[in-house]
């Protein structure tokens, strides 16, 4: 998508501080961190929400949780991590592209 600011990271038209990346997903700071650590996967591929899974996206989705959990050492977060996906802006969605936050680095609450 022409507008979608993570299109355009994942397009390399944007700079990003990635951590990660394969051809499925790219990993990377956010810039605006609520937590010691706090990384964003997101899919090479466009789509807004989990309601848009089909079986190739569910299959990608699969992926991706699978190389967080195998990369969170590398990532700083051997001690644990939260994922969080926000789903419409009513739950925080910013960016209209898919994403998982990654948290951790420190104890989480539940605040």
């Amino acid at each position: 998508m022409e507008n979608c600011i993570f299109c355009k990271i994942v397009a390399g038209q944007l700079p990003a501080s990635k951590v990660y990346e394969d051809d499925d997903m790219i990993v990377f700071k956010d810039i605006r961190p609520i937590a010691k650590i706090h990384l964003l996967a997101v899919p090479k591929q466009h789509f807004k929400l989990l309601s848009e899974l089909n079986e190739e996206r569910r299959a990608l989705v699969g992926r991706m949780l699978e190389k967080i959990a195998s990369n969170a050492p590398a990532f700083g977060l051997s001690e644990g991590y939260r994922l969080i996906i926000n789903q419409g802006e009513e739950a925080g969605q910013s960016v209209p592209h898919l994403h998982i936050h990654i948290l951790g680095g420190q104890k989480l609450g539940w605040e």
